[in-house]
């Protein structure tokens, strides 16, 4: 058999491209990893302690707007 037409041989372009797309595969595959951890994070830790920050300031303007109306209250022209 001729070894051009053997169908077991590959040429070094096949190598290459078999090697680049495992080697893309790979790469996709730690990158979806890596997000997964990233978007777990954020919805674990981040959001949480945003909230949590957020519910403080929140408190604080509510009680600095009561001050404001027991002021205008007490300053209302008759």
């Amino acid at each position: 058999m001729d070894s051009q037409n053997d169908p077991d041989r590959k040429t070094p372009f096949e190598n290459f491209g078999r090697k680049v797309d495992t080697e893309f595969g790979e790469a996709a595959r730690r990158v979806e990893q890596e997000s997964e951890r990233v978007i777990s994070y954020i919805n674990n830790e981040v959001v949480p302690a945003i909230r949590n920050k957020s519910s403080k300031v929140l408190r604080t303007a509510a009680e600095q707007l009561h001050k404001l109306a027991e002021y205008m209250e007490r300053n209302r022209s008759s």
